[in-house]
């Protein structure tokens, strides 16, 4: 399915090229408004980032995500520097309908096996940001993407999948913000290899060419973000390229 995105820094919609703080684009845009339009368009599925709370856990944006799941019929996931079961359950009080977790997936793999046991494979969505290396290696990225995690996105999947991983967004990191496609390859290998889980792609849409080739891949879902922000297509064409099931 479509899953119009939006990353929020301080209350405002904004977009990160690669990840890095520093290369920061602003939209002067209402956060609740623009989700309400892509629910209007037909969206089943909306994807935020606390870039505040990702950054610092103490600044995390939680009344404001409570006001936007509150004023949406959608279900809303959310993702952005998650460290406790604390902040899971917080997430889930709020309104969200799933948390997104990345580094700490990599970095206490135990901790977070933990929170699929307490509150369902349904509620819970791993991040797997990835860097190929030379070799063809996924190795998954932790801290917001500045460093490498060490460890191989394959690895992490079999590390979960005893507590029922069955929601991973994948994201190649070379392709994010960079508007020039998405790695099918990479969608097509994962659809094969683990079809028991829902592949949420991310990175490099552009065009409505690019999402037909996402879906065509064999992910479940596409995370489309800037495109949507910069007016290259709308939620509605997306949807009648590729219907949400």
């Amino acid at each position: 399915m479509i899953i119009p995105a939006i990353d929020l820094i301080d209350g405002q919609v904004v977009r990160l090229y690669q990840g890095d703080y520093g290369q920061q684009t602003t939209f002067d845009l209402s956060p609740l408004e623009q989700l309400q339009s892509y629910e209007a368009q037909g969206a089943k599925q909306l994807h935020l980032v606390d870039l505040t709370g990702a950054k610092d856990p103490a600044k995390r944006q939680t009344k404001l995500i409570a006001e936007l799941a509150a004023g949406l019929n959608t279900p809303l996931q959310v993702g952005g520097g998650i460290r406790s079961v604390e902040q899971v359950e917080e997430l889930l009080a709020c309104g969200a309908s799933r948390v997104v977790i990345g580094s700490l997936a990599v970095r206490e793999p135990e901790l977070v096996k933990s929170w699929f046991v307490r509150f369902g494979a349904e509620a819970i969505c791993l991040a797997l940001d990835v860097n190929i290396n030379e070799n063809g290696e996924k190795i998954v990225a932790v801290h917001g993407w500045q460093s490498g995690g060490g460890k191989t996105l394959e690895s992490l999947v079999a590390e979960f999948a005893p507590v029922g991983l069955k929601h991973a967004l994948v994201t190649d990191i070379s392709r994010d913000g960079t508007m020039t496609g998405a790695n099918n390859s990479l969608y097509q290998e994962l659809a094969t290899k683990f079809p028991e889980i829902l592949w949420q792609a991310s990175g490099g849409i552009a065009t409505l060419a690019d999402v037909a080739a996402v879906r065509d891949s064999g992910a479940s879902g596409i995370i489309i973000g800037k495109a949507l922000l910069t007016n290259q297509f709308s939620v509605k064409e997306a949807i009648e390229c590729w219907p949400n099931a």
